[in-house]
């Protein structure tokens, strides 16, 4: 395999995916099988300024040479050879934010990341005049609300994108993004892969007044869908991705994609009636849909798949933080007694024990609100634990009622996609840190939602895996073979997952949390409130 591996990097033959995470910028170089061969990542942090979760210029192009170099020297350790050059290059991000760029191309105010939680107002107006849940989180909605808070620089933008959407500008000089990522700026048009021109329309008849010297449709980058070529890597890119010099540039580049988009690659599931959930410090269910919702719901974003179909979205801001502050006491409970603790086989044995519960966890209540929870209306958060007099307290069942209650905030949400709009799901894919101990998280999970539950080893690979597969699929696609196809075929055949179908008391004791849950919410509210 070393060998093949370093043929491969040798002719020019392998594709390199790159994605721009929350904490991390992780590389990955597939080979023609799509496997890793090689890889690199570089830590960071968003900071608070004025307010603002941001990152610098400075920390996006450091961050994205440093994981680069971390790359071109593991290829250099393993296979003794130097990256010169590559059959494609894929990059990705953390979707919406903003960043906005005058005539000269220079940011006008430092990015707005995703995490930022200061336009409300826009959200509230942009959803009520599209009639289309607009969150926060998204570009027009930091747009509109620079326009609403009268900023200066709204009147000098003349281009605004994600943070994917930047990095493959000033590599390529191509103004574009993938629809995936599109999707989390503006609406766009299922039936024309593109931004939803009826509600370009309105937005530019409601800031009319303002006089601004753009219209709306000239600020946003190109909508492309996957398979499209994106450019080609310019000699200034290579320079500015390898200031040593060595990498080649006129490589092709795919569509830059945002991490839900490259979540779906990397899980299989950009099929429609498939559906993923990513459960580590916060937990998103996608399902891909096969017609528009009858209504607007605040608590389900509409985005897409890489291709354009569209996929409602349920993200909630907590999900295994206070399980894992609960495992982090019995540790400190272990070391009291002497013992030292393994964490892999702490988690595997409290997790399994609470298998061992009662379906409904015996009448406890926990909620693990670290932060806000929009999906149920808390702006803060406060974790909780409650019981009855007469509730079955035990070992088992506090572990289970843990684990239900990371989960029940996405269960809420949706219910209203499965329950009320009577979605259909043939399969969910589990990743993420719930999943790692075998069999528990997947049987709660496939309890919640009443479907099947599959985990895939490769799930760990994450989006810069999954963008890189993107990559590939604009270079190797066949004539007429959709996306879905090309994955199924070529990069998951055979790699099916364990599945695990719901068994019904799980589903029946689930809904009876949930209805305790739903129920308590005023006790959550009241700590809140009271608890400083």
């Amino acid at each position: 395999m070393g060998n093949e591996a370093k043929q491969i990097i040798q002719n020019g033959q392998a594709i390199l995916g790159i994605e721009f995470g929350s904490t991390r910028i992780k590389a990955v170089l597939i080979d023609d099988r799509h496997e890793v061969i090689a890889s690199g990542s570089h830590n960071w942090e968003n900071r608070l300024e004025n307010n603002i979760w941001t990152y610098s210029l400075e920390d996006i192009w450091q961050g994205l040479q440093h994981s680069y170099q971390e790359l071109a020297k593991d290829v250099q350790e393993t296979y003794g050879v130097e990256l010169e050059c590559l059959a494609a290059i894929g990059f990705s991000g953390m979707m919406h934010g903003y960043m906005a760029f005058n005539e000269e191309g220079e940011l006008l105010v430092p990015f707005r990341t995703w995490r930022n939680t200061i336009t409300e107002e826009a959200s509230e107006k942009l959803t009520e005049l599209f009639d289309y849940h607009i969150p926060q989180r998204w570009s027009i909605a930091h747009l509109y609300q620079a326009i609403l808070n009268g900023e200066e620089h709204v009147k000098d933008v003349r281009f605004f994108t994600t943070l994917a959407g930047y990095i493959h500008w000033k590599l390529t000089g191509q103004k574009v993004l993938g629809v995936g990522e599109a999707s989390g700026m503006f609406p766009i048009d299922i039936e024309t892969a593109d931004f939803n021109k009826r509600m370009i329309s309105q937005f530019d008849e409601a800031v009319a007044e303002k006089g601004y010297p753009w219209k709306l449709a000239e600020l946003m980058p190109k909508v492309l869908v996957a398979g499209e070529d994106a450019g080609v890597l310019t000699e200034e890119g290579a320079k500015l991705l390898d200031p040593s010099g060595k990498l080649q540039a006129g490589i092709p580049m795919c569509p830059p994609e945002g991490d839900a988009g490259t979540g779906m690659a990397a899980t299989n599931s950009v099929a429609k009636r498939t559906g993923n959930v990513s459960a580590g410090t916060s937990v998103f269910g996608m399902v891909v849909l096969e017609k528009e919702l009858s209504k607007v719901y605040p608590e389900i974003d509409l985005v897409t798949t890489p291709s354009g179909d569209l996929v409602a979205m349920v993200h909630c801001n907590n999900c295994t933080s206070d399980l894992n502050a609960w495992v982090g006491i019995f540790k400190e409970f272990a070391e009291a007694f002497g013992v030292e603790v393994d964490m892999t086989k702490l988690f595997s044995t409290l997790y399994n024990k609470a298998l061992e519960g009662d379906a409904d966890c015996g009448g406890l209540l926990a909620y693990n609100y670290f932060s806000g929870e929009h999906i149920t209306g808390f702006e803060e958060g406060r974790p909780l634990f409650v019981r009855t007099p007469d509730s079955k307290f035990n070992l088992a069942n506090f572990m289970r009622v843990h684990l239900c209650t990371s989960l029940g905030a996405l269960k809420t949400g949706m219910d209203l996609l499965l329950k009320q709009e009577g979605v259909q799901v043939d399969q969910i894919l589990g990743h993420g840190g719930l999943f790692k101990t075998k069999g528990v998280g997947q049987r709660i999970l496939a309890g919640a939602l009443n479907a099947p539950v599959s985990v895939m080893e490769t799930a760990g690979e994450g989006g810069a895996w999954g963008i890189a597969l993107l990559a590939a699929y604009m270079l190797r696609k066949e004539e007429q073979e959709t996306l879905d196809q090309y994955l199924a075929k070529k990069v998951f055949a055979g790699k099916t997952g364990e599945e695990m179908k719901p068994d019904p008391k799980d589903v029946q004791g689930f809904d009876e949390f949930i209805a305790r849950y739903s129920a308590g919410l005023p006790i959550e509210r009241a700590a809140v409130d009271n608890l400083r």
